[in-house]
């Protein structure tokens, strides 16, 4: 009977943080995938990043994960989006290489000492009388122990292919579905429900008209989702892949329509709630009747496959009509499907079943993660695989666990929402999500989180040693600026006029002059000598910490008055029962959620301030009796 200190069940993209946390952090951990090969496969659109989702992958980076430097290594597209917005929105989005990508994955995984990898199903979660989890056994009969089990199976839960009106058994991509997973976590008391995904067809790239469409390029300069990759190594702009833009027609509409009862989303075979906002075809048109055509970006897959990605088009059409619908799309309308589109559906575990570690509250060093948890989105997935892989890891240490703040991560407000108020559709990451978003920058990932990821072992001694360079650089080019004055002379004046910036009447500090929308840090080289050591991430840091400054302190102090109830916990074991003049549903979901903190309590949905206020004032009384 093998042993080991975690096992990972999944090797998607949470399963590929989860596994190599852990292992890098020095534990005995093996992942048990159901095909090696299928190791962080893409089963839907090869991109990484967008709206917030690319400022997830800049925190898995800060704290020590893998998946923005095998981006940079892969990639065939990078696009950094909202620029000509103010930095709480910028976010980086790639089209990885659909080949490359899991190719390389694979090989850190395979090459990662204490990691071990082995093809399998998994049958079952061994639990002890105790309820702790000591271990798995397998579809051949074999039990494989471990301290900590983390389940990262994504859409493969009891997963079913839907088609028009067939539904087949079976996860992405043609792999088996695990069809016992889901009866043993109901016996061992969870409460699991549907989910509904899809994927669009592919197309021939050689096949479409792009004289019909509208070019869609990447940017011209290099750019790198992670801190430790080197613009010498970034992808050349040169060799990249443009996508395609192009539009739905009444053509498309009248064909949609006059099939919707084909659709399994309206057939009735549809049990699960679909993403709301990743939504198929048909369900864009039903909810938004009004509108007269619908954006579709065509794009390239991998250098190494003839196939395009029709983005904006899922569905789960029959294959007779999807080819109607993509012909009538222009610049498709010789197009030939290499694949078809389909909705899947699967199991997904109630995700307030869990702590903010990721841990169920149900078994004892069982942890959850990725898209059985709800979530949708490869950075989703990849963040929680991270949090789950730490955590599993400091638990078995027995080391104090991590949790993310709202206003420390994009990441914590993901899990937050989760673990505080649930999800009854496939849960998406947006900016619109976090209150504290100007806090949450793609600029800062590393200055929020790498001392995390140094605390726990995910950095190594030479990362760790740049970031306090880093640290260090921009701190002294702050304090620089402000001792740096200039005076209204003829030549300074002729100089600010020519940016163009007011003429300044009186002596003024840099710090001060950058504070003008319209000054650059590069307006200042005539002013000043710039310091030749000074990094293009540093100098960002230094513009945006001075442009946003009264901005950024208003968003901390109204953090900061959050935090005081997120440092006044909450006993595991409190009885709400015995909290009196509680209301009725406040009781009821305390005593479900089991918060952690007076802040988490204070975010669930039903608890209303006034049973804030009674659940503080219970808790001091508790504090006195001591």
């Amino acid at each position: 009977m093998k042993q080991y200190d975690v096992i990972v069940i999944g090797g998607g993209h949470a399963g590929s943080e989860a596994a190599l946390a852990p292992a890098r952090m020095g534990l005995q951990t093996l992942m048990i995938t159901g095909s090696i090969e299928m190791i962080a496969h893409m089963p839907c659109n090869p991109s990484i990043g967008g709206p917030a989702k690319g400022i997830v992958v800049r925190e898995i980076d800060a704290l020590g994960g893998e998946m923005g430097r095998n981006t940079d290594k892969t990639n065939i597209q990078m696009k950094m989006l909202n620029l000509s917005k103010g930095p709480a929105v910028w976010s980086l989005r790639a089209q990885a290489d659909k080949v490359e990508y899991p190719q390389a994955m694979q090989e850190t995984i395979l090459n990662q000492k204490n990691l071990a990898v082995l093809e399998a199903m998994v049958e079952e979660i061994l639990v002890d009388e105790a309820q702790q989890v000591t271990g798995v056994r397998l579809e051949t009969g074999d039990i494989v122990e471990a301290k900590a089990v983390i389940l990262t199976t994504g859409t493969y839960l009891k997963s079913q292919i839907l088609v028009g009106h067939t539904a087949t058994d079976g996860g992405p991509s043609g792999q088996r579905a695990s069809m016992g997973l889901s009866g043993n976590l109901q016996a061992l008391g969870f409460d699991l429900f549907r989910l509904k995904t899809g994927t669009p067809a592919r197309v021939a790239t050689t096949s479409v008209d792009y004289t019909k469409t509208t070019i869609q390029p990447g940017d011209d300069v290099p750019r790198t989702f992670s801190f430790d990759t080197p613009m010498s190594e970034a992808k050349n702009p040169d060799d990249q892949l443009p996508c395609y833009l192009t539009y739905t027609a009444p053509e498309t509409h009248q064909i949609i329509n006059d099939n919707l009862g084909e659709s399994a989303m309206y057939s009735g075979m549809v049990e699960g709630a679909g993403p709301r906002y990743c939504p198929s075809i048909e369900d864009k048109l039903v909810r938004f009747a009004d509108k007269e055509r619908h954006q579709i970006f065509l794009e390239p897959e991998s250098k190494h496959t003839p196939e395009i990605y029709v983005q904006g088009f899922s569905t789960s059409m029959p294959h007779d009509v999807q080819e109607q619908m993509l012909r009538s799309l222009p610049g498709l309308e010789n197009c030939e499907i290499i694949r078809y589109a389909y909705a899947i559906e699967y199991d997904a575990i109630v995700p307030t079943q869990l702590w903010p570690t990721l841990e169920t509250k149900k078994v004892s060093g069982l942890f959850s993660a990725g898209q059985m948890n709800g979530t949708s989105g490869y950075e989703e997935a990849a963040g929680q695989g991270l949090i789950a892989g730490i955590n599993a890891a400091l638990k078995v240490k027995g080391e104090e666990q991590l949790v993310l703040r709202r206003d420390e991560a994009y990441i914590g407000v993901l899990i937050d929402d989760l673990v505080t108020k649930g999800t009854d559709e496939p849960y998406r990451l947006l900016t619109s999500r976090a209150e504290y978003r100007l806090l949450l920058r793609h600029d800062n990932a590393d200055l929020r989180l790498r001392p995390h990821g140094i605390r726990v072992g995910l950095i190594d001694s030479e990362r760790k040693a740049n970031f306090a360079m880093k640290v260090m650089m921009i701190e002294m080019e702050l304090a620089r600026l402000q001792t740096l004055r200039i005076t209204p002379k003829a030549a300074t004046n002729a100089y600010l006029q020519t940016i163009p910036t007011a003429a300044i009447r009186d002596g003024i500090s840099l710090y001060e002059l950058m504070k003008r929308p319209e000054i650059e840090y590069h307006h200042l080289a005539p002013l000043m000598p710039i310091p030749a050591h000074l990094t293009a991430e540093v100098i960002e840091q230094v513009e945006v910490q001075i442009k946003y400054e009264g901005y950024i302190a208003k968003a901390m102090r109204q953090a900061e008055r959050v935090k005081d109830l997120e440092s006044k916990r909450i006993p595991m074991n409190l009885d709400y029962a015995q909290v009196p003049n509680l209301a009725n549903e406040a009781r009821q979901k305390l005593g479900e959620i089991r918060p952690l903190t007076i802040g988490q309590a204070s975010r669930i949905s039903g608890v209303n301030p006034a049973d804030i206020s009674i659940l503080m004032i219970y808790l001091k009384s508790l504090k006195r009796s001591v």
